[in-house]
């Protein structure tokens, strides 16, 4: 372990934020994405870790800004830095591809590396399907990972979500095809576990 000459109330870099928590779960709040929280989520993004298991392609600060900007308009959309209780950021989770017609969307979630394996996970993704079920007329929420990306597994499992199939060979990635694995939850499937909702904690 190395001293990282950090300033009090930082965490390698990463400041805590004096945000408005617009719902809580356990042991952690989320606070709506911002254009300046950009470079955090660049950060992020760019972890070899993350690259990999999710398979995202580091993009330009830039664009991602640009991104955030233009995404906090689609009603479709919405976006969270998952906070600790003193305002640390941890990770970046999402709600998207709402359609409230047919009553479906997708959840994406991603960790700092830092916080990865202690449960803050787990927490901000029941949180955020509380959310879906609680506050909004969803029926079906969708997730999407590779097959071999064992900690989202493990994290959806807990939460409740079931495998529904697998694409094969739907992405590349260092030169190698993955497949993807399809889970999801059902409003019925959640109104049957047995754990406190968010707004009972």
């Amino acid at each position: 372990m190395t001293d990282s000459g950090n300033a009090p109330g930082t965490e390698d870099g990463v400041e805590a934020v004096d945000r408005e928590v617009c719902w809580r779960g356990r042991g952690v709040g989320l606070t709506v994405v911002d254009v300046d929280d950009a470079e955090l989520l660049q950060r992020w993004r760019c972890d070899p870790v993350a690259v990999h298991r999710i398979g995202y392609w580091p993009r330009a600060l830039s664009s991602l800004r640009e991104r955030v900007e233009r995404q906090r308009d689609d009603n479709d959309r919405d976006d969270f830095l998952v906070l600790l209780p003193d305002g640390t950021p941890i990770g970046h989770i999402a709600l998207f591809d709402q359609d409230l017609a047919d009553g479906t969307a997708e959840i994406s979630l991603l960790m700092d590396e830092r916080h990865r394996g202690g449960g803050h996970g787990s927490a901000a993704l029941d949180a955020l399907v509380d959310l879906a079920f609680g506050e909004l007329p969803l029926h079906r929420l969708q997730a999407v990972t590779h097959t071999d990306n064992a900690p989202a597994l493990a994290v959806l499992a807990g939460a409740g979500f079931t495998p529904e199939g697998v694409r094969r060979s739907a992405c590349l990635h260092r030169g190698r095809r993955y497949d993807a694995a399809v889970l999801s939850l059902l409003r019925p499937e959640w109104e049957a576990l047995t754990r406190p909702r968010s707004w009972e904690l």
